[in-house]
């Protein structure tokens, strides 16, 4: 008598990213995936059909609520002052949290639910980029637990749920928890790393978020590795530096020839990679990669090519760190019908979308047409957008750049202002052991420049 081998079922992926689905059994045709290909037999270059992220950004999906659903906390009892089904908000960064913190503070009876891709713990993103080499740990950088913070505001919290459709004329948001229907949404799911072709999501890390660096970290825990920083802008630079501090062995890798380009003039960049060097960092500049392997059981290799007198072909590390930039994911906004211009586009007066019931803050928005990823305006924009959705009166937001700090201790740097392309910068000044530098444009000064004798804030 033969015994029949039982068939596995059917299993389910879901997008981290955008909230899709990928089904076993149905597949994916359109890019050549046939009904019945298991996940682990398709390629490690298949991306999202939807928003073309990596197969590696996929985890298992059971179709029912996601882990963490025994933190959903229920909505706040009725009232009579209520209208409507209140506000949604889509993102626990510090811009979601943000705008509940605004809302409640305004209203102490507004239903406000807040949905999350991630856990929803309060944590405070730059400490993300020097928590390596103060020996902290996951738990450490968690100021809130996002159960306790749902509590003391009276959220309904809705953690490791997606965002994967939003129908303004029906006023509804649909998720991976079914739909929900509000009086205001408030967009507020951040930016993701941007990642060239060159740089398989697979192999690189991203530390945009807590449970991006919580992974690097448990990797890298008690190890001395050799690690690749591809990206010189200001949070490469820190990585770099926090890693060195950490015990690693760090290369800085950038297409320019110097860090931080277009936020400094060459003489203190060249100053920063003196004092990354003198840290212990490699630095390659004008270097640009080739492709990213891992053979069986060896070292990732990175192929490069480098305009310097000294050809280096090949590097291999133990880790690779992508700081390659981000990007606003258009897919809600777009399929919405919102206005979206390298973000989802705002009225700085207000923070409204072109839908009058739809607002945005943080890193996903854009000021005409300029992307806004800096934490200082976020609590402004957070008050300003409560008061209108709540119909407070208010003087309304003003945009404005905001002071930039680079939280290098070899060579800290304070940006006032924003360069611009065509700007001068003038002859640097000393002070102590720092530079002072203007950046001068239509004959008035645009940005000013402090290097080297400003200590940073431990804190940021």
């Amino acid at each position: 008598m033969t015994t029949a081998t039982p068939v596995e079922p059917w299993r389910q992926y879901l997008c981290r990213a955008c909230g899709l689905v990928y089904d076993e059994a149905l597949g994916d045709p359109d890019s050549g995936l046939a009904p019945g290909t298991r996940f682990e037999d398709i390629p490690d270059d298949w991306v999202c059909p939807l928003c073309g992220v990596m197969k590696a950004d996929f985890e298992p999906y059971d179709g029912a609520a996601p882990s963490g659903a025994e933190h959903a906390l229920p909505a706040a009892p009725s009232s009579p002052r209520r209208t409507g089904t209140g506000v949604v908000i889509v993102g626990a960064g510090i811009a979601g949290w943000s705008a509940a913190e605004a809302l409640r503070a305004l209203d102490d009876d507004v239903p406000i639910t807040l949905v999350t891709a991630c856990g929803g713990d309060r944590y405070h993103k730059p400490e993300l980029s020097v928590a390596l080499g103060r020996g902290l740990a996951p738990p450490d950088l968690i100021r809130e637990r996002g159960i306790d913070a749902a509590r003391r505001l009276n959220v309904t919290l809705l953690p490791r749920t997606f965002a994967v459709g939003l129908s303004p004329e029906a006023r509804q948001l649909r998720t991976t928890r079914g739909a929900l229907r509000y009086t205001k949404l408030v967009l507020a799911p951040g930016a993701r790393p941007a990642l060239p072709d060159t740089l398989p999501a697979q192999l690189c890390w991203r530390i945009n978020d807590l449970d991006g660096w919580s992974g690097l970290h448990a990797k890298l825990d008690g190890k001395s590795a050799r690690v690749a920083v591809v990206g010189a802008g200001m949070v490469g630079c820190e990585l770099a530096e926090d890693l060195a501090r950490a015990g690693h062995r760090v290369t800085l890798i950038d297409i320019n020839a110097h860090p931080l380009t277009g936020l400094v003039p060459a003489v203190v960049a060249e100053q920063l990679i003196a004092k990354l060097r003198e840290a212990g960092i490699g630095y390659l500049g004008s270097t640009r990669i080739r492709r990213i392997d891992r053979p069986a059981g060896h070292a990732l290799r990175i192929a490069i090519d480098a305009d310097r007198g000294e050809q280096t072909d090949t590097l291999e590390v133990d880790e690779i760190v992508a700081a390659t930039g981000l990007v606003t994911q258009p897919r809600l906004a777009q399929t919405a019908g919102l206005a979206f211009d390298r973000g989802i586009a705002v009225d700085p007066r207000t923070m409204q979308t072109s839908d009058e019931h739809i607002y945005a803050l943080g890193d996903c928005v854009s000021v005409a047409g300029v992307p806004c990823r800096f934490i200082e305006p976020i609590a402004r924009q957070a008050s300003t957008l409560a008061h209108h959705a709540l119909a407070r009166p208010h003087d309304g937001y003003r945009h404005a750049v905001p002071v930039i700090r680079l939280k290098t201790r070899s060579l800290p740097i304070v940006l006032r202002g924003m360069p611009v392309a065509g700007g001068v910068w003038d002859a640097p000044k000393t002070a102590g052991d720092g530079l002072l530098v203007n950046q001068w444009h239509d004959n008035r000064i645009v940005a000013r420049l402090d290097a080297g004798h400003i200590a940073p804030r431990d804190a940021e």
